[in-house]
């Protein structure tokens, strides 16, 4: 696979140099102009989920890796589900919070730290990656302990959820965590401007965890594959997908599934108030405002990383921009959402409630809707029990941090900061 930088396509690189160097010059991102187009879909639809997304990642990859190995990847990293919960005739739940975290980055997160340490010849990295809530989890439990890595993990103050919070800064050993004072885009700036500096680039040896590393997005294009192969055979082809969007990367691995064959039958892209790309595709102008905290924080993003990549794939002729389809939900509506599906029998969090109540605007007769669950509710069990009034049992994931020490230390939003930090801690 061939990766050009977005910003600059005169820098092409390998796969394994991507997933090594996380953003090219000019804070590009890499990106395929291409994707492989899969036989037998129909067949693949019918494997267990391992099988399967093995041979999908050996499509993407394989060339570069060898089979064996990329195998060997997929099965150390994919070792728990995403199935589909029934919520009313025609809409359906993917539950992405079956890993060790209890969120959907489990999947991309464990794929790159197994990618990192088969790449790296164990050599030094540092992780450097910002998160607005479950990134910073799925990064710290997949690369926690793991020879000559180091991880720093910046998160805004008073933004991420408790228990959250305790999920990242709780480990210690090689897992650094910062609590910024200021908002997410304010740590996805920093680290930005990590990567454009020379000496924290090479001395510390810089990588980032983000969805902006490619290793994350690939892997999550295989669980839009297992969503599909839940679904009654003679629906297959009627599946519109509902993506709560923070950073859109759960939305460009959805574009990359249909792009190699999935039959999905469009997108509906879920925001709360930060609204960038619901506006931007109503106007045509990127106006982000400032970001906004809502009870849907792992979304409050006013700057996504990843909407390059999408509308590279407009240009590029991936995807085609009349399937995508925006909806803003606000907080009454969210909360709203919440509600409803409880009395459907089905417990969710805000996040998966934004992304439900998006896909009950817009869904047809004939379609079916698949929401995405990206966190278990208890992660956020203050707000969720606040709006249900009743109580949110812990599972043991969370219950064992509950009452652990925070380790963090906080910083200014300031690069300045950060950088005399990370060689004070790692130099």
């Amino acid at each position: 696979m061939k990766l050009f930088n977005l910003k600059d396509d005169t820098e092409v690189v390998s796969f394994s140099q991507a997933v090594k160097q996380g953003l090219g010059r000019n804070q590009g991102l890499f990106f395929p102009k291409t994707f492989p187009k899969l036989d037998n879909v129909d067949e693949l639809l019918t494997m267990p989920f391992q099988a399967r997304s093995a041979i999908i990642m050996n499509a993407l990859i394989g060339d570069e890796l060898g089979e064996a190995a990329t195998t060997e990847l997929v099965n150390n990293a994919f070792q728990f589900g995403a199935p589909l919960a029934h919520i009313t005739d025609n809409v359906y739940s993917l539950e992405l919070f079956h890993g060790p975290t209890l969120a959907f980055k489990d999947f991309g997160g464990r794929f790159m730290a197994q990618s990192l340490v088969k790449l790296s010849d164990n050599n030094p990295i540092t992780i450097l990656t910002a998160t607005s809530g479950d990134t910073g989890a799925a990064v710290a439990h997949a690369f926690h302990g793991l020879d000559n890595i180091n991880v720093v993990i910046l998160y805004p103050k008073g933004m991420v959820s408790p228990l959250q919070e305790k999920q990242f800064s709780t480990l210690g050993d090689n897992i650094h965590t910062v609590e910024v004072d200021g908002d997410f885009d304010a740590c996805q700036a920093m680290v930005k401007q990590a990567f454009d500096d020379k000496a924290v680039r090479e001395e510390l040896h810089l990588n980032s965890a983000n969805s902006i590393n490619i290793a994350r997005l690939l892997a999550q294009v295989c669980y839009y594959f297992e969503a599909v192969s839940q679904l009654p055979k003679d629906k297959q082809d009627k599946a519109v997908i509902s993506v709560p969007s923070g950073n859109f990367g759960n939305l460009a691995a959805a574009m990359i599934a249909k792009a190699m064959g999935l039959p999905i039958k469009r997108f509906i892209a879920a925001t709360n108030a930060n609204d960038t790309v619901p506006r931007y595709l109503l106007s045509g102008l990127w106006e982000p405002n400032k970001t906004v905290a809502t009870i849907s924080n792992a979304m409050d993003i006013s700057s996504p990383n990843n909407w390059p990549r999408i509308e590279a794939m407009f240009e590029l002729g991936l995807a085609d921009k009349s399937l995508l389809s925006a909806e803003t939900i606000d907080e009454d509506y969210t909360q709203i959402g919440v509600r409803q599906l409880n009395e459907l029998g089905y417990v969710s969090e805000p996040h998966a409630a934004v992304a439900y109540k998006a896909l009950k605007r817009s869904i047809a007769e004939d379609e079916v809707g698949i929401f995405l669950g990206t966190a278990h509710p208890a992660k956020f069990k203050e707000t969720v029990e606040n709006i249900l009034g009743t109580p949110v049992a812990l599972p043991k994931e969370l219950a064992d941090v509950a009452n652990k020490d925070v380790l963090s230390d906080a910083l200014p939003a300031d690069f300045a900061a950060l950088k005399e930090y990370m060689f004070k801690k790692l130099g």
